[in-house]
C-alpha cells in the first residue's frame, strides 16, 4: 500500500530534489497501471483526480468540470484502485471544495482515511470564466472557498498543491500558505481529444512569469510548476522551466493519454499487418 506522508515530510522530499537541481514532476493518474508505472519512472507526485478517471475512459479530462458525477466520490473510488499499486511516492487527492453533500472537513478527512498525503484544488471554479463565473462567485460558489479548502487542509497537516489560472488567484493561494502552486494555461493540446486552440507557447509563458511574478512578491519558498496548454513533451517544458521560474511540471494527458494513444494504436496496427501463410 502507498505510504502516507506529514506535509513536512513531503516538503522536504521535494526540497532534496530541488536542490539536487532535478526537475520536479507530479503526474496525475486515472489507473492504477498509470500509478505504477510512473512510480517506477522516478515520478515524485501522484494526483488521483476526476478529471484523470474521465481521460482514462476515452474522452476529454475536461468532462470532469462538468454536471456530471461526483468529483470527491469519484477520487475515493480511484484511490481504492491506486493505493494497492503505488509504494513510495506521496499521492495527492483530487477536492472539489464547493461539494454541497459534505463539508470541507470530511472531505479532508475522507481523502486522509484514504491515505493520501496531499490535496489540490479538483475541480476548481479557476477553470470557469465569463458570465458564468460571475454568477458562481455571486451566490458564494467562490474561489475563495478554495482557499478556504487550503487553509484547512494544512491545518489537518496535508501538503497542500493548488491550480491556478491568473495572478490574482495565486497572490490568494500564497497568501493562504500554499506548499505548491500549478499554473494552468487550459486543455493539454494534442493527441486524439487535445485542445486544437490551446494558447501558443509564447502566450503561455507570458502567462506563466505573470502568475510566478505575483506569487514571489507575496512568497520566495512556493514551489512553482507549469501545466495545460501547448506543454505536450519533456522538451516543451524543458522549455517553460527555462523561461519561468517553474521548477517542474504536472502532467496529465502528456503522460497517461498521448504516449498511450500513440503506443496502442502503433502495436494494433503492426499485428493486423501479420499476414497468414
Amino acid at each position: 500500500m502507498a505510504k502516507q506522508y506529514t506535509r513536512d515530510e513531503v516538503r522536504a522530499r521535494l526540497r532534496r530534489e530541488i536542490e539536487a537541481g532535478r526537475f520536479i514532476l507530479m503526474q496525475g493518474a486515472g489507473i492504477g497501471l498509470v500509478a505504477r508505472l510512473v512510480e517506477q519512472s522516478g515520478v515524485d507526485l501522484i494526483a488521483v483526480y476526476n478529471t484523470g478517471y474521465y481521460r482514462m475512459n476515452g474522452v476529454a479530462s475536461i468532462y470532469g468540470t462538468l454536471p456530471i458525477g461526483n468529483a470527491n466520490d469519484t477520487v475515493l473510488k480511484l484511490a481504492e484502485q491506486i493505493m494497492p499499486v503505488v509504494r513510495e511516492v506521496p499521492l495527492i487527492g483530487g477536492i472539489y471544495a464547493h461539494d454541497p453533500t459534505r463539508t470541507q472537513d470530511q472531505a479532508i478527512a475522507a481523502a486522509k482515511r484514504a491515505g493520501f498525503s496531499g490535496i489540490i484544488n479538483v475541480p476548481t471554479i479557476g477553470r470557469i470564466d465569463g458570465t458564468y463565473r460571475r454568477d458562481l462567485e455571486s451566490v458564494g460558489i467562490a474561489f475563495s472557498r478554495e482557499v478556504e479548502l487550503m487553509r484547512r487542509a494544512i491545518a489537518q497537516d496535508l501538503y497542500t498543491v493548488a491550480y491556478v489560472y491568473t495572478a490574482p488567484e495565486a497572490v490568494m493561494m500564497a497568501e493562504a500558505g500554499v506548499d505548491m502552486l500549478v499554473g494552468h494555461v487550459g486543455l493539454t493540446a494534442g493527441g486524439d481529444v487535445g485542445a486544437p486552440g490551446a494558447m501558443t507557447m509564447e502566450a503561455a509563458i507570458d502567462e506563466f512569469n505573470a502568475m510566478f511574478a505575483a506569487v514571489r512578491e507575496v512568497r520566495k519558498d512556493v514551489v512553482l510548476l507549469s501545466h495545460g496548454g501547448p506543454i505536450i513533451s519533456p522538451e516543451d517544458a524543458a522549455h517553460v522551466s527555462a523561461h519561468t521560474d517553474a521548477v517542474g511540471f504536472v502532467g496529465a494527458s502528456s503522460i497517461e493519454r498521448i504516449p498511450v494513444e500513440a503506443a496502442i494504436k502503433d502495436v494494433t496496427t503492426r499485428f493486423k499487418q501479420i499476414r497468414l501463410k
